[in-house]
């Protein structure tokens, strides 16, 4: 849960979605990833025993519709809502806070991303170039005198392939601090789950580039 609604504060906002009009659980979940721009979606575990909460104080009640649980406000939550005025609209504007705050992570986010992305291209397009050089160079580079006659043994194009370049080596290392770098980006980022999916479209749009660049 994004710190905002700490100290029961998210049950104060469900009352306030829930004024202005009667919502089923998923309906509350979409609205606030709405109010955070996807950027934060609170689980169905985080909502619905909030709700029964809300319900045993009497503040809310629900009827079945659908096979789903409606919940609406009930006269004793707005009252609470009108006594707790100047607490939601503090809330309002820490929410607004919030999402600026999440929307600046996430673009240092895809940033850093982006900025890995293309120094990988780079390297993989060098590597690419560097490893044809080196096959052409041994195929072109005339036999020595003692290979002038025929031997039995394989021919040139049966010849085991040169062994790893440098830069090849250097692509192994950079590959994989890459992979522990946006691993870690993610986990100190505590990414919701919208946001980790954003991050792989990411990797994957990255992948089909390479797969491009390689063909």
């Amino acid at each position: 849960m994004t710190a905002v609604f700490s100290h029961g504060r998210l049950r104060l906002y469900l009352l306030r979605l829930l004024d202005d009009g009667p919502k089923h659980g998923y309906e509350l979940i979409r609205l606030l990833e709405e109010r955070f721009l996807g950027l934060y979606a609170p689980s169905a575990g985080t909502i619905y025993p909030r709700l029964q909460r809300l319900e045993a104080d009497g503040l809310v009640t629900h009827t079945a519709a659908g096979g789903r649980k409606v919940y609406e406000i009930t006269e004793a939550g707005r009252a609470e809502l009108r006594q707790r005025a100047d607490e939601v609209t503090t809330l309002e504007s820490d929410i607004t806070a919030s999402v600026e705050d999440l929307s600046a992570l996430a673009g240092e986010i895809q940033t850093e991303v982006r900025g890995s992305v293309r120094d990988l291209k780079r390297e993989l397009r060098e590597a690419t170039r560097q490893t044809r050089q080196t096959r052409q160079t041994r195929w072109d580079r005339p036999a020595p005198a003692s290979m002038s006659q025929p031997t039995p043994g394989p021919t040139p194009r049966q010849a085991p392939a040169p062994g790893g370049s440098p830069l090849l080596a250097e692509f192994d290392q950079r590959l994989a601090e890459f992979t522990v770098e946006v691993g870690a980006l993610v986990r100190a980022g505590r990414l919701s789950d919208v946001q980790l999916r954003t991050a792989i479209r990411v990797l994957d749009g990255a992948l089909d580039g390479l797969r491009r660049l390689l063909r």
